[in-house]
């Protein structure tokens, strides 16, 4: 394996993260942006408020976004091992 490979392994490996997480993690963004204006506007200052509506929206991307993520993880590792003989030589 070449360095080269390697990098380009490793930045596809990353990208392909990146946009599994993404879906979750800019949802639960929004969401804990909004509890927080809300809280900042009516002052109230619990901590717990915003982990209930956080986990319904996470389960709701998940639902959504669930079958696109798992076909993307899947395409990523079957090119991976397709690419294992180039890779190794």
């Amino acid at each position: 394996m070449t360095p080269e490979s390697v990098l380009a392994v490793g930045q596809q490996a990353l990208a392909v993260t990146a946009m599994l997480a993404a879906p979750l993690l800019l949802s639960a963004l929004a969401v804990g942006l909004l509890i927080g204006m809300l809280q900042a506007a009516t002052q109230i200052n619990e901590m717990t408020l915003s982990f209930i509506p956080k986990l319904i929206i996470l389960a709701l991307a998940l639902t959504v976004a669930g079958p696109w993520m798992l076909q993307l993880i899947m395409s990523f590792t079957r090119r991976m091992f397709e690419n294992i003989p180039s890779l190794i030589g």
